[in-house]
């Protein structure tokens, strides 16, 4: 599916996705992901849901903590809507970040509204199922 946004200027904003791939800016991955409004981190190292560990979450704000403090973490889950268990998401929750679990398609076009509303968000997006 092609997304059209016209409020975008100088941040990363995914121009479509479809079975296996996402297309940030016109550049197309085929790996999970991050995606922030400054930048597109393309080595999450998880392949799917049932791969989540606490670490990927450590390392998700490990590598945003160069960016202004993050508000909210969009978890795109797959082709289906799963919901992570309290613990993994313990590191966000103590740094003041919110989680929101949803299917891979809602997150990203969740995240383009969020960031063209200029909310400081990351979509953590699983290709996999």
């Amino acid at each position: 599916m092609k997304l059209h946004l016209t409020k975008a200027a100088g941040n990363q904003l995914i121009t479509g996705y479809g079975a296996g791939w996402i297309q940030v800016n016109e550049l197309r991955y085929t790996q999970s992901l991050i995606v922030l409004p400054e930048l597109v981190i393309p080595d999450w190292d998880v392949q799917t849901f049932s791969d989540l560990t606490e670490a990927h979450f450590e390392k998700l704000i490990e590598s945003t903590s160069g960016s202004a403090k993050l508000e909210v973490v969009l978890l795109g889950t797959g082709e289906k809507h799963q919901f992570i268990h309290p613990k993994l998401s313990r590191a966000l929750i103590e740094a003041g970040i919110g989680i929101e679990c949803m299917d891979t398609a809602a997150a990203c076009r969740t995240y383009n509204i969020l960031m063209a509303e200029g909310r400081n968000v990351a979509a953590a997006l699983l290709l996999s199922h």
